[in-house]
C-alpha cells in the first residue's frame, strides 16, 4: 500500500508594501518611546552627576563623572522617615479601600435596599467633583476633630473612595448569581458568601484596586500638604521633596532633588511595568454594564 504524502503548505509572500508599513510603524513607535523615556533617563543619570557638571551641561544624558553625592545628601536628610511615612500611609489607605470599597460595592450590586440606585448615583456624582474643591472643607473638618499633623488625619479621609466602590460594584455585577444561590443552599449567610465565595473570585478586580489606590496614595501631594503643617517628621516623600526644594531657594542641589525624585518614582515605575495588565483590566471592569 502506497504511503499517502501530505501536501506541503505554500508560504504566502508578504507584499513589500506591508513590510515597509510595519517597519515604519515600529520605527515611529520606537522613536516615540525614546521621547517619553528620555526625561526619566535624564533624571536617573543627572542624579549621579556632580553639581558643576549639571550647571555646565544639564541636558547631557551620559555623565562625565559618576558620583553619589546627591544620594548622600538625601541620606543625611530625613528621607528615610519620609519614605516610611509614604509606605505606611499608602498601605493603610490601600487596606481600607480593599475592605470598605469591596463591601460597599457588593452591597450596591447584590443587596436590594431602598434608595440603592440614588445612593450609587450620588457616589458617582462625587467622582465628578474636582478634588481641589474639597481641600478646604476637609481641612476645616480635620481641624475641628484635632486630626491635623497626625497619621489619622493622613489616612482616615482616604480609607474608602468613590472609584473603588464603583470598580468593585461593576465587577460583582458580572459574577453569576448561581454561586451565591449554591452557597445559600449549603447554609452560608451573607457574610460567609461574601468572604468565602465572592471575594476570592474577585482577585483581578482587587489587584487592580490595590494598584490604583497604592499609586494614588504614594504620589499624593495636595492632601498631605493641608494635613501636615508643623510636624516635619510626618512628611511623605512628595511633600518632603517639595518643601526641600522650596527651602533651598536659588541654590538648588539638582542631583539631590533628582535622587529623591527617583526614590519616589522608581517603586511605582516597577509596579507599573510588572502589573500593567491589571491597570488595563481595572479600566475594563469599570466599563462592565451595571
Amino acid at each position: 500500500m502506497a504511503a499517502v504524502t501530505q501536501p506541503v503548505p505554500v508560504r504566502e509572500e508578504v507584499p513589500w508594501t506591508v513590510r515597509l508599513r510595519l517597519i515604519l510603524s515600529y520605527t515611529l513607535l520606537f522613536l516615540l518611546a525614546l521621547v517619553f523615556l528620555y526625561p526619566f533617563l535624564l533624571t536617573i543619570t543627572t542624579s549621579f552627576k556632580p553639581l558643576p557638571e549639571i550647571a555646565r551641561n544639564p541636558v547631557q544624558l551620559i555623565p562625565e563623572t559618576i558620583t553619589l553625592e546627591g544620594y548622600t545628601r538625601m541620606r543625611n536628610l530625613n528621607v528615610g522617615r519620609w519614605a516610611f511615612n509614604s509606605a505606611l500611609v499608602a498601605t493603610v489607605i490601600t487596606l481600607g479601600n480593599i475592605l470598605f470599597a469591596s463591601m460597599a460595592g457588593y452591597a450596591l450590586a447584590r443587596i436590594p435596599f431602598p434608595g440603592r440606585q440614588p445612593l450609587f448615583l450620588t457616589i458617582l456624582g462625587t467622582m465628578m467633583v474636582p478634588g481641589i474643591v474639597l481641600l478646604i472643607p476637609l481641612f476645616i473638618i480635620l481641624r475641628q476633630l484635632s486630626l491635623i499633623d497626625t497619621y489619622w488625619g493622613l489616612t482616615l479621609p482616604k480609607l474608602v473612595g468613590a472609584f473603588g466602590v464603583f470598580l468593585m460594584k461593576q465587577f460583582f455585577e458580572s459574577v453569576p448569581k448561581e454561586l451565591e444561590e449554591a452557597a445559600r443552599i449549603d447554609g452560608a449567610n451573607r457574610l460567609q458568601m461574601f468572604f468565602r465565595v465572592i471575594l476570592p473570585i474577585a482577585r483581578p478586580a482587587l489587584i487592580a484596586l490595590i494598584i490604583f489606590t497604592f499609586q494614588g496614595a504614594w504620589n499624593d501631594f495636595m492632601f498631605p500638604l493641608i494635613v501636615i503643617s508643623v510636624r516635619q517628621e510626618l512628611y511623605t516623600l512628595p511633600l518632603g521633596l517639595a518643601v526641600l526644594r522650596g527651602g533651598l531657594g536659588e541654590n538648588l542641589q539638582w542631583n539631590a532633588i533628582l535622587a529623591g525624585s527617583l526614590i519616589t518614582t522608581l517603586p511605582m515605575a516597577i509596579v507599573f511595568i510588572f502589573f500593567q495588565r491589571y491597570f488595563i483590566e481595572g479600566i475594563s471592569y469599570s466599563g462592565i454594564k451595571g
